[in-house]
Formats: structure tokens, C-alpha cells, sequence
């Protein structure tokens, strides 16, 4: 779903894969996209057979598996594998059907007609029906209902139920985003509907119909997926999925070196110095591409020391993103301005970034009113320029970034403090609330280019994702012709115009959209790169019977 939806990352942005009709995963960076590295080994011939497991990392645990109530990629990656949607991406990073049989969009694009596959069951034995679809729709647009993602249900003016698998969706105007409604998960209704979601026990065992259902999840510790034997596409090969919780990048890098797991994403250093040789590429693969996904500097807009543009602007003239690409990611990644993914058609190429230039940061901080004052910290109105930067443990790169970012404030007489916190904590207690100065952290970046759900006024609410507190009316203008508008053409205009007012206000300091580098255990076959990464055909990956540690059901 998070190719769908944003979801905030919190592993390590070297970027490991997300199983995907989305994204997101072990999902560090988001969905990934491009070539995998030529170095990688080609997968071995021969027929693919049912058994074994994979097992992966993760640098937090997940916190519900109720996919709308969750913003974090961990809860993602997990529930990509649990539920089905209408529509999914495919290899190519085109909609195609999955649930829906069929699909047909008329009426110039505001009236969409599904109808879903007969057959498809829940977990328990259920079948998913028209019914199931409608009631999501109407979880959704219902106010008590703790997302952040209404808003493309919201576009909707009529659902209608048309029979036992078909409903017709319609919309009063074109709306961009119209087909990527529908590729997110399905809830059920038999089992959801009365239930208060926020005390529900399906937020921690969920009940599915894709190709996994949850098996086991100890806090903290690990998530275990079993092979559901009646996913409607066919029983996926692997019998199982773990997903380790290893809080910590290098801990993590020595449970793959002692075999304790098959895949994680690697950090720079992990990838061009400590896993080559003979004995790595026999049995591993590794993968490199530039992943959906970018790393910011985000400030919180209602803390008055965050107010003046004129700030915000010298800040970005104060940090050298260069500086940031080579020495935390050695070269692997790339200086990004905006919130989209350098290279695609909706990136804006024009828009110069602002040089790395500490005297001109002075200038403008003088210009500003903030002076020297006591130990060359800089002052206004008697108050010191000295806030902390939040990030979540265990992410080595971020924590790198920060240090780098704090030594050259410190070189204009800005006094950075840096502070770690725990994942769910982290997200929970300081991002959805509020309670923070200044973070770094990372977003998956969806395929369709619509950030109404980060940057719309509308959504610098407590709980929303747009938590810098970024309020623009012309930023709003643009979004809401952008998602109105079917013309790709037309669209960019908008988007374009769109990331120039970021550009200036600088509500983020955008800093690199990293590569991302995930391995593999070399046991593992079925594995094709594609534009959508490596992940997309999970259920089709396998491992050779003499090769599987693992079965479910031994003979």
C-alpha cells in the first residue's frame, strides 16, 4: 500500500525492498525502482517448489496492522502481505487488476465501474464481496475514523453497490487519483463493522485474504507470516515470513553474517566494503537502485524560531547536501529538492538548489535579527538560536546526517542538539503530537505524485501527516488543480509551479533520495528486477527443496 499511500520510513535508507502490490517493507526506503546492480547474480534454473522461509529485518516493530490507522512503513510491509486491494501496481509501476476482475473508467474519467473476482476468501472462510469494498469506503470517509489517508475517499461523491461483486464509484469533477484509490487494502465487514478500531483485537491479528496471515508477534522481537493455502492467485512458494525487530543497523549486519537472516538493506559501508568477496557472492545477492524515497530536515512551522522564511532559506544555504551524500552514503544516493524522486517526469529539473554558502546563511540570519551573542551563539530578543533535531534509533545514517547538520550550524552560531528515540515512540509521542523542534527522517514517495495528504493546509492537524504544520494557500491552489487534473502534461505544470513554492518556503530541508541496497540470501529464487524493484513477485520466490531449512509440513 505504500506505493499507494505515503508511509513514513524508519529503517535504514540504504532502502530494503517492499513486498509489493506496494511498498513500502523489510521496507526501509519505499518501493524501489530501476535496474538491479549488474553485479547481481542471475537466478538459477529450474522448477519452483513449495517450502521454506524468509527471513528479514526491520529496525522498528509495527504498530497496527488496521492499514489505514498506521503511517509507518513497518505496519505496511506487513499488511501488504495480509490484504488484497481492487488494483495493485505491476513490475512496470502500472495499475493492473487484482481483486477486480475488470475495471472501466467513464464519463471522462468520473465514473469507474469494478467487478471483483468470485472466489476470493478471508481467512476465514469468508468470501470477499462488493460489500466488503463498500464497507471500507465508508470507514474511511467516516469522521471518527483515526486516518490520515481519507481524503482520496473523501473525492467521492456516489459509491454504489451494483451486485454481489460490482460497484460503480463516481465523482462530480476528474480526480488524478481516482484508480490509486483502489489499490489499497480491503477491509472486512463481518468482522470490523460496530467495532471501536482504536480497541480492536484485529489491529494485532488481522484478518486478511492475501497470501500470508498472521502467525505469531511477539512485541518488539518479531512478526511471523504463514503461507495462506487459499490465496486466491495460488499458494505463494515461501511457507513463511519472520520479520526480525533489530533496533540497530550493525546488530543487524552481524545476524546476516552469522546466517541468523536472508535479507536486510545495507548501508554504503555494508555494500561496497563488507560484503564482497569470493565467499559474499556465493551466498548472497545484492541490488542497487535509486529508491522511492527521500531523507529530510524537517522543522516544526510552529516554533517561532522556525517562522521567518528568511531562516528556513539560510538554514538550506547553511547545510551542504554534497557534503552529506559522500560522507554519509559514500556517493550512494543523490542531493534531492523537493518531495519527489530525481529522474521522473514530475520532478522538477529547472529549480536550482540553494548553494552551499555560510556567509550568505550569516547574512540572512543578521537580516532576520538574530545577532552574536554569549559563546558566538546567535540571539534574538534574548533568546539563544539552539534547538535539538529528533530522529529514530538505531538509523546510523540519520544519526551521521544530523552530526554533519549540527557541526555546520554550529560554523554560523546555531547550537544543535541531536536526540534519538525508539521507533513507535518516536512516531507516536513527538511526530503525530507535535513535540518536536526539528527531525530527520524519511518518506516512501507513492507513485502517483499527489502530496495533498503531507501538504495540504487541511492536513496540519494533530495525527495528520502534515506535521511540519506547512499552511500555504497557493501550495493548496496547486494541489487541488493537480488532483483534479487527468492530463500528465497538465499536471506537471501544476506540480512543477507546486514544488517551486517548497522550494521557497523550505518547510523541509530536503536532503538526498538514497540508493537503495538490499541482499539476499543466494538460496532464493524467482527474484526478477523491474522498475518496482525486486519485491513485487515475492509470492513467486522460492527455494530449492536440498536448499530449505524451513516447512510448515515436512514429509
Amino acid at each position: 500500500m505504500a506505493a499507494c499511500l505515503l508511509a513514513l520510513s524508519g529503517c535504514g535508507d540504504g532502502g530494503q525492498p517492499e513486498p509489493a502490490a506496494s511498498a513500502t517493507p523489510g521496507a526501509a526506503s519505499g518501493a524501489a525502482s530501476g535496474a538491479a546492480d549488474q553485479s547481481a547474480p542471475a537466478a538459477a534454473p529450474g522448477t519452483p517448489v513449495p517450502g521454506g522461509r524468509i527471513i528479514e529485518a526491520m529496525l522498528g516493530d509495527a504498530t497496527n496492522l488496521i492499514p489505514p490507522l498506521s503511517s509507518d512503513s513497518a505496519s505496511h510491509e506487513v499488511a501488504d502481505l495480509i490484504y488484497v486491494a481492487p488494483l495493485r501496481y505491476d513490475k512496470d509501476i502500472n495499475l493492473e487488476c487484482w481483486a477486480a476482475e475488470s475495471y472501466e473508467v467513464l464519463d471522462d474519467g468520473k465514473l469507474l465501474k469494478f467487478v471483483l473476482k468470485p472466489g476470493i476468501h478471508w481467512f476465514d472462510g469468508v468470501e470477499l464481496t462488493a460489500a466488503d469494498v463498500e464497507f471500507t469506503y465508508k470507514l474511511m470517509i467516516d469522521p471518527k475514523t483515526p486516518t490520515a489517508y481519507a481524503g482520496d475517499f473523501k473525492a467521492v461523491s456516489s459509491f454504489t453497490v451494483t451486485g454481489k461483486y460490482s460497484f460503480e464509484v463516481r465523482y462530480d469533477e476528474p480526480f488524478a487519483r481516482s484508480l490509486v484509490t483502489w489499490a489499497s487494502s480491503i477491509l472486512p465487514r463481518h468482522v470490523l463493522e460496530g467495532q471501536d478500531l482504536m480497541n480492536t483485537e484485529q489491529s494485532r491479528n488481522p484478518l486478511g485474504a492475501g497470501p500470508y496471515k498472521l502467525s505469531v508477534w511477539e512485541p518488539g522481537r518479531r512478526i511471523v507470516l504463514d503461507v495462506n493455502p487459499d490465496y486466491f492467485e495460488g499458494r505463494a512458494y515461501l511457507d513463511q515470513v519472520v520479520y526480525r525487530i533489530i533496533p540497530d543497523l550493525s546488530t543487524m549486519f552481524l545476524e546476516l553474517k552469522a546466517g541468523n537472516l536472508d535479507m536486510m538493506g545495507l548501508t554504503p559501508q555494508q555494500y561496497l566494503h563488507q560484503t564482497t568477496g569470493r565467499e559474499w557472492d556465493e551466498k548472497f545477492k545484492k541490488y542497487k537502485y535509486l529508491s522511492f524515497g527521500y531523507t529530510f530536515l524537517g522543522y516544526n512551522l510552529q516554533n517561532p524560531m522556525f517562522a521567518d522564511v528568511r531562516v528556513r532559506q539560510a538554514l538550506a544555504h547553511a547545510i551542504d547536501k554534497q557534503e552529506i551524500v559522500k560522507g554519509v552514503l559514500l556517493g550512494l544516493g543523490m542531493p534531492t529538492i523537493g518531495p519527489y524522486k530525481p529522474g521522473t517526469w514530475i520532478y522538477n529539473e529547472s529549480i536550482k538548489d540553494y548553494a552551499f554558502d555560510p556567509q550568505k546563511a550569516k547574512a540572512m540570519l543578521a537580516e532576520a535579527g538574530w545577532t552574536p551573542g554569549a559563546h558566538g551563539v546567535l540571539t534574538k530578543d534574548g533568546k539563544p538560536f539552539s534547538f535539538t533535531i529528533l530522529t529514530n534509533q538505531g538509523n546510523d545514517q540519520r544519526i551521521k546526517t544530523a552530526t554533519i547538520i549540527q557541526q555546520r550550524l554550529k560554523e554560523i552560531g546555531i547550537e544543535v542538539a541531536i536526540r534519538t528515540v525508539e521507533w513507535a515512540a518516536f512516531i507516536k509521542e513527538f511526530v503525530d503530537t507535535g513535540r518536536f523542534d526539528a527531525i530527520i527522517m524519511g518518506w516512501t514517495i507513492p507513485q502517483d505524485p499527489d502530496g495533498y495528504d503531507v501538504w495540504h493546509s487541511s492536513r496540519a492537524v494533530p495525527g495528520g501527516l502534515n506535521f511540519a504544520g506547512f499552511k500555504n494557500a497557493e501550495a493548496d491552489a496547486l494541489l487541488e488543480k493537480g488532483r483534479r487534473t487527468l492530463d500528465q502534461a497538465e499536471r506537471k505544470k501544476y506540480y512543477d509551479a507546486f514544488q517551486e513554492v517548497l522550494h521557497r518556503e523550505q518547510p523541509y530541508c530536503f536532503l538526498y533520495a538514497p540508493y537503495a541496497l538490499p541482499i539476499l540470501s543466494a538460496r532464493f529464487q524467482g527474484v526478477e528486477p523491474a522498475p518496482a524493484g525486486i519485491a513485487y513477485n515475492f509470492t513467486k520466490w522460492w527455494v530449492p527443496k536440498n536448499l530449505q531449512t524451513f516447512s510448515l509440513t515436512r514429509d
